[in-house]
């Protein structure tokens, strides 16, 4: 072959049509919509594939890493990030030591949380003791009340050390909205606090301190595009309150910096933050910035908290380092990996350790941080990219029209919003439309919550949750909440035996018997599977045996007909009767008595309840 000759150039590469055609012959009648194209929770399709003719209308392709609009990434190089580990700071000298062990294994970033009351000249200097913050990034969150006299500290201390402005990168984080949707706090008079704190760091061009934590949406349960669309509403809201108080355009938007939660959905999130960067650096070019580089995106990226479960914890792990590649891969510019039992007490050193490692993993071995934008051409990328962009603005646009994100805020809409996805998303996991590995399908069978709870949210004044609240907050219930609540309630009132009385077709009833298994036990139900009974008599008579509280009878639909009203029959009341399944019988069955049907087509979580209220638990 000559060198000049294309790969399988004698082959003739199919027409979209021509895919399309195949598809439906394979669909045998199939409805192409229904069995292939996936409606998202984000408002658009998405097609089930995809080719280089339905990228021709983007322009996001054309676009070069490190120029505007930065939807290819900040950098034109490399990949880097910045591996960040967060430390609440009870003791400034334990804080510090943990900082100097933390940063000798792998982390780059620390973020420093410091109570309001314990902000003081003393406390910088002895939380950063030998630390070289011209060569880590360090961020610093304390109340709201006392971001100004950290920021004047801080500035105090740099000055002192004799450090390179330019060198300092890291962030003094405040942002009032924040606890307005968190606790519904009237902050509205901390806002007018922004524009002096930007001029105490401005000569400090990469310590960011106005914040917009729209993580706070995506551990509230928010869809993607909600947290993508409010977003840019939000820090829009603070790049006009800092321009109209007089702050330089290239000055307000250098200093605003975005936190943003990471959910399980890979490319989606791959997308989204690619969108985010090129959708604020046209929002920040309106403002006429003379750099371009002020309308880059800075974001630091959190694995949710959301999806985060107490029982089968270690689940954790495998999604937060999904999150993590797809938030690496999407080119952020600093990384928190949340320990994987966050949800149920402090970090411990290992939770923390492995945390960290998830990071370095992908960066040290898979070298995720040498590849700029490795998603780029992807088609499948590119249109998710613009899809986002898309809804996106369309709620960026929304909230505009309305009077912008703080209005948005008082008058709840915002939270309202949210919470509305939220209650959504607990329904659809309730019916398991949204899995939870370990928590609503497939369980741990024999695992006890050893006294696990869930940790209890506190306010930046260190109370729990209640403090007076003026306006709506986001509820952030955690997914898999209900269920656990449901499954330690029945481990500590009675744990109830389901036996599987297994009968007939082979692969019928294995088939049933599994998934009856699992979905017992998702509120803690003890599970008995068997190889199968010659007749339902045997079978009860096992059941009785082990001292069963629940019969399941799991059988193929046809043989229901023989099986089930003689099984129910001989139990007599002797335990809850379940059949597995919605057989074409089930009118007869429930003509003779038999009330209890557990199937795809139920809600798992009130089918239970209602189990364990027939139980007395």
């Amino acid at each position: 072959m000559s060198n000049k000759e294309k790969l399988f150039a004698e082959f003739v590469a199919p027409t979209t049509q021509e895919w399309l055609d195949k598809i439906e012959v394979d669909l045998k009648g199939a409805d192409f919509q229904k069995r292939l194209v996936w409606r998202t929770n984000e408002g658009f399709n998405v097609q089930p594939f995809y080719r280089r003719e339905d990228l021709k209308d983007l322009k996001a392709p054309e676009a070069m890493p490190g120029e505007f609009p930065f939807v290819r990434g900040n950098h034109k190089d490399n990949n880097e990030w910045y591996v960040r580990q967060n430390i609440v700071v009870e003791d400034p000298k334990e804080a510090n030591a943990k900082a100097l062990d933390i940063l000798n294994k792998g982390v780059n970033s620390i973020g420093f949380r410091i109570k309001g009351k314990d902000v003081s000249a003393e406390l910088v200097e002895t939380l950063l003791k030998d630390i070289r913050l011209d060569i880590v990034e360090v961020s610093y969150r304390t109340c709201q009340h006392h971001a100004q006299e950290l920021a004047e500290i801080l500035v105090k201390y740099f000055e002192k050390q004799g450090y390179d402005k330019r060198k300092i990168v890291g962030g003094v984080g405040y942002d009032p909205i924040d606890q307005m949707l968190q606790k519904g706090k009237d902050t509205t008079d901390l806002i007018g606090a922004m524009p002096r704190l930007v001029e105490t760091l401005k000569d400090y061009p990469n310590l960011r301190c106005v914040m917009v934590h729209t993580d706070t949406l995506n551990n509230a349960g928010s869809y993607i595009v909600q947290e993508l669309g409010y977003a840019l509403a939000w820090g829009n809201e603070y790049m006009q309150q800092l321009t109209d108080a007089g702050i330089d355009a290239d000055l307000a938007a250098q200093s605003i910096k975005f936190y943003m939660g990471i959910s399980e959905n890979y490319f989606m999130e791959i997308a989204k933050f690619r969108a985010a960067r090129m959708l604020w650096a046209q929002i920040v070019k309106k403002y006429d910035v003379k750099d371009d580089n002020s309308c880059k995106m800075i974001i630091n990226a959190s694995t949710s908290t959301y999806n985060q479960t107490v029982f089968d914890s270690y689940v954790n792990m495998l999604r937060s380092q999904t999150e993590a590649m797809s938030a690496a891969l999407a080119g952020i510019h600093s990384m928190v990996v949340t320990p994987f039992d966050a949800a149920y007490e402090k970090p411990t050193d290992f939770s923390e350790r492995i945390a960290r490692n998830q990071q370095l993993i992908i960066k040290e071995e898979s070298h995720f941080d040498r590849i700029v934008d490795p998603g780029a051409g992807s088609y499948y990328i590119e249109h998710l990219t613009d899809a986002l962009a898309q809804e996106g603005w369309k709620l960026f646009l929304k909230v505009e029209e309305e009077g912008g994100f703080l209005e948005a805020v008082k008058k709840g809409t915002v939270q309202d919003d949210i919470n509305a996805t939220n209650v959504k998303r607990h329904g659809d996991a309730a019916k398991r439309k949204e899995f939870i590995l370990g928590t609503n399908q497939f369980p741990n069978f024999t695992e006890k919550s050893e006294g696990k709870r869930a940790v209890s949210k506190t306010c930046c004044c260190g109370d729990k949750q209640g403090c007076e609240a003026p306006f709506k907050k986001l509820e952030s219930t955690r997914l898999a909440a209900d269920f656990e609540d449901l499954r330690i309630h029945t481990e500590e009132t009675k744990v109830p035996t389901a036996f599987m009385l297994t009968i007939g077709n082979l692969a019928m009833r294995q088939a049933r018997a599994q998934f009856s298994c699992n979905f017992l036990a998702c509120a803690g139900y003890k599970v008995i599977d068997n190889l199968g009974f010659k007749t339902v008599e045997e079978g009860v008579d096992a059941a009785l045996k082990a001292k069963a509280d629940i019969v399941v009878i799991c059988s193929s639909d046809d043989e229901y007909a023989e099986y089930a009203i003689p099984a129910f029959k001989y139990l007599d009341g002797r335990a809850m009767f379940v059949v597995a399944g919605a057989p074409a019988c089930m009118e007869d069955l429930k003509a003779a008595g038999i009330e209890n049907f557990i199937h795809v087509k139920c809600n798992v979580l009130e089918t239970l309840k209602e189990y364990n209220a027939k139980l007395g638990i």
